[in-house]
């Protein structure tokens, strides 16, 4: 299947989508503070600049969207356009996840992940609250 959009029209659409404070990212934040966790954002001095870092519990998280990082939810299908482009880029972001994963733990992190679908209202709340016990451990 073709791409509907034009090449401007695909470029303006990518440039809308943001790495960092993100919807999920707020979501989680929001929750963590009112619970009276202290973090920091988007730490570059981590590998993968993990979307929180939480010094006092040597712990990071990083909440990943399902298409971006493909949890293998509904929500992380790969495109049926230009397959060629999205799977090795999406099977990077995989590899580097990884990768900075096992560079966090080997430095003494515990590396939690937090998926898009986890935040759904259905859901959102058991989710969160879990996280708080994760975090706590």
């Amino acid at each position: 299947m073709a791409d509907t959009k034009t090449p401007a029209e695909r470029s303006e659409n990518m440039s809308r989508i943001r790495s960092t404070n993100t919807k999920p990212e707020e979501i989680v934040r929001k929750f963590l503070f009112n619970h009276g966790f202290r973090y920091r954002k988007n730490d570059k001095r981590y590998p993968g600049k993990p979307d929180i870092v939480l010094p006092k519990y040597r712990t990071v998280v990083f909440v990943n969207g399902c298409f971006w990082h493909m949890h293998g939810c509904s929500r992380s299908r790969l495109p049926r356009s230009n397959q060629e482009y999205w799977k090795p880029k999406i099977e990077r972001n995989i590899e580097r996840d990884a990768d900075n994963k096992r560079k966090l733990e080997a430095d003494g992190w515990k590396v939690l992940i937090i998926w898009e679908c986890e935040l759904k209202k259905s859901v959102r709340n058991d989710r969160l609250k879990s996280l708080i016990d994760e975090i706590k451990l």
